[in-house]
């Protein structure tokens, strides 16, 4: 088993559908995502990660935006994951909200 998950930003994209590869609720997505805001959210949240920025998600092959290697968590499932950075993000993206 390996010791980390990716994280496409097309997991988290507002402008993305389900189809395109969206991994949380449309109201968790978020908009103008970066793999550097995506690493911060993650270390925000006690976690090891680390971007790629030379790889594309595969459902976007014709986007290079690049992923977020993130050390596993024991207890702590992928898709529960996501949604915590996806709320991390969006309190981060929130007007007044410390960055």
């Amino acid at each position: 088993m390996p010791d980390h998950v990716y994280v496409y930003p097309g997991y988290l994209a507002k402008d993305g559908s389900r189809t395109d590869g969206r991994r949380v609720p449309q109201e968790l997505a978020v908009s103008d995502l970066t793999l550097e805001a995506i690493v911060g959210a993650a270390q925000a949240l006690g976690l090891t990660a680390e971007a790629e920025a030379e790889k594309h998600y595969p459902r976007r092959f014709y986007r290079y935006e690049g992923r977020v290697k993130i050390a596993k968590k024991k207890g702590l499932s992928k898709t529960k994951l996501l949604r915590l950075l996806a709320e991390e993000l969006r309190k981060r993206a929130a007007p007044g909200a410390a960055a």
